[in-house]
């Protein structure tokens, strides 16, 4: 056990006008938007992408977090300086993936279950060891004809809880995070059904464990149609129902929600959040924590060559500003227009 205080991490993480960034995709899942691209995927290749993330000037004006793959917190910049130790120096909290990928369900034809758990407690003091504060562990939930089962939340949820646990005694604030998928036909009342059963089976196991809430935040998916249903809802209507099913399932001792991108275009998942933000006060803090809807245009103005990094910072860097923005509600189309 460690002497952080992970009540004043949790709180860091969701600090104002900050969110978190998430690098941590996993080699075969960043290999593959690399080939989108044309670009070679190598350690090398991948390290050098995560350093024009990582290093981008002014980040931490921005970003309280970064989540890290296990690969990468291995990494440094050119000179050997570990990038857990590039991001304390900017002010910027370490974090890491934990979990080993959601594998297929037994007896369960079409869900996943999160693995990882074998062995956790011993690799979260060696994570602690090169430099992480935080982690995260995903549970995916797919919506679809009789999905999801009761034994996919149920094993899903418990899992998570076993995470958080462990998490908390060895010394790492865990980032607990069920997504419900976007993928599908289905319609935001159903997502909104969905998204409801899975947070209170998930609370349910975090309080039969002892996972201290207030040190911990939650990464959930917004409410939100489905990628394939015939009636795609406006912003105002994504805001509303995600906050009506947080507020009947997530408890005010969290100090933070850290809302997943799920697949949204970035300028969607910006406006989302600007809009929940100003919806009111809530018990909880309201915050980002995207991969994908931070990344994309990063990624696609850097195309794996040097002469690019400084685009690739900048791209990054108005993501960031524009979702610190939507913080406090004062996101606005006239921001992505000065961008352009």
């Amino acid at each position: 056990m460690t002497d952080y205080d992970l009540t004043a991490t949790a709180q860091a993480l969701v600090a104002p006008g900050k969110g978190i960034l998430a690098a941590d995709e996993s080699v075969a899942t960043i290999s593959k938007r690399f080939a989108a691209l044309g670009i070679t995927s190598t350690a090398e290749s991948r390290r050098a992408y995560r350093d024009v993330l990582l290093t981008a000037p002014d980040l931490a004006s921005y970003i309280s977090g970064a989540i890290l793959y296990d690969e990468t917190i291995r990494q440094g910049l050119p000179d050997g300086t570990p990038f857990p130790d590039v991001l304390h120096k900017s002010g910027i909290l370490p974090g890491i993936k934990v979990d080993t990928g959601a594998k297929a369900l037994a007896g369960a034809p079409g869900e996943t279950i999160t693995e990882g758990l074998d062995g956790l407690r011993e690799r979260i003091a060696e994570y602690i060891g090169l430099g992480a504060r935080f982690a995260k562990w995903r549970a995916v939930i797919r919506i679809g004809d009789g999905l999801p089962s009761r034994t996919c939340i149920a094993t899903n949820a418990h899992a998570l809880a076993r995470y958080a646990a462990l998490c908390q005694e060895g010394g790492l604030v865990p980032i607990v995070e069920p997504e419900v998928l976007m993928d599908g036909a289905h319609t935001i009342e159903r997502c909104f059904e969905v998204t409801g059963q899975t947070l209170r089976a998930v609370f349910g196991e975090l309080a039969d464990q002892g996972v201290v809430l207030e040190e911990m935040v939650l990464k959930p998916n917004m409410v939100i149609a489905g990628k394939g249903a015939s009636r795609q809802t406006g912003v105002e209507e994504v805001a509303e129902t995600t906050l009506r099913c947080l507020l009947r399932t997530v408890p005010a001792a969290v100090p933070g929600i850290a809302f997943l991108s799920g697949g949204q275009s970035p300028e969607l998942a910006t406006e989302h959040l600007n809009a929940m933000s100003g919806m009111g006060p809530m018990p909880w803090a309201l915050t980002f924590s995207y991969g994908r809807a931070l990344q994309d245009p990063s990624l696609a103005a850097w195309k794996g060559e040097a002469a690019n990094v400084e685009a690739a910072q900048s791209a990054l860097l108005h993501r960031a500003r524009c979702n610190g923005a939507a913080r406090s509600s004062t996101y606005s189309a006239a921001m992505e227009a000065e961008a352009a």
